[in-house]
């Protein structure tokens, strides 16, 4: 991931991510992998949602977490059982969204290699 940041960085871009997890986890996951980019906190999913990129999680999802011990009521401090759908956006200077790459089936992630191509085409 650091040669990631470092090639982004390198383009003068920056890495930032959004999570829906409460700060002290987010904090907790920075300092334990050394993340050398931004974690930022979207309490409740509140911008994921209006963007409509939310799904609540169903029942049998729910009770594997609860069995594989993920709280997610205490990691993101919210009873709703709401997780964003994983994505990629990136940004010019003015904020213009210039690439999204977000799929309806959150086990389809954006592979992180990927970024700097898309930021070289950009």
């Amino acid at each position: 991931m650091q040669e990631i940041v470092a090639g982004l960085e390198s383009r003068g871009a920056h890495l930032v991510v959004i999570s829906p997890q409460l700060e002290k986890y987010s904090r907790q996951a920075v300092k334990k992998h050394r993340l050398s980019f931004s974690v930022l906190s979207d309490r409740g999913n509140a911008v994921a949602s209006q963007f409509g990129l939310t799904y609540t999680l169903p029942d049998p999802l729910k009770e594997l977490h609860d069995k594989w011990g993920i709280n997610l009521e205490r990691f993101n401090g919210d009873p709703s059982w709401t997780l964003p759908l994983p994505g990629r956006f990136l940004l010019d200077r003015q904020g213009t969204i210039i690439h999204v790459d977000v799929h309806p089936d959150y086990t389809k992630r954006p592979e992180p290699a990927g970024i700097i191509e898309i930021l070289k085409a950009a």
